[in-house]
């Protein structure tokens, strides 16, 4: 599976992966808004065996087919994803 990753101008250290690159209608605005602008970073092939230095590839790859989209906050920072 195929990740587009880009970062918040606004929030520091906080991520979105993309199912679809520039697919940003599939966030609602309440999740995508307080991010502000979003710089593309990479485009990264999420396999099993891929290793992620601040997320867990398996929930990233399962939130990207269900949701089309995921969020990596800071580490100081809940994941409502996964710990909401």
């Amino acid at each position: 599976m195929q990740a587009y990753v880009y970062k918040s101008l606004r929030k520091p250290d906080t991520y979105v992966y993309l199912r679809k690159r520039d697919d940003f209608a599939v966030m609602p605005d309440p999740v995508r808004l307080p991010l502000g602008e979003l710089a593309f970073v990479l485009e990264v092939a999420l396999t099993p065996e891929r290793r992620l230095a601040r997320a867990d590839a398996g929930v990233v790859r399962s939130n990207l087919a269900t949701h089309g989209f995921h969020l990596q906050f800071p580490p100081t920072m809940l994941d409502p994803l996964v710990d909401g």
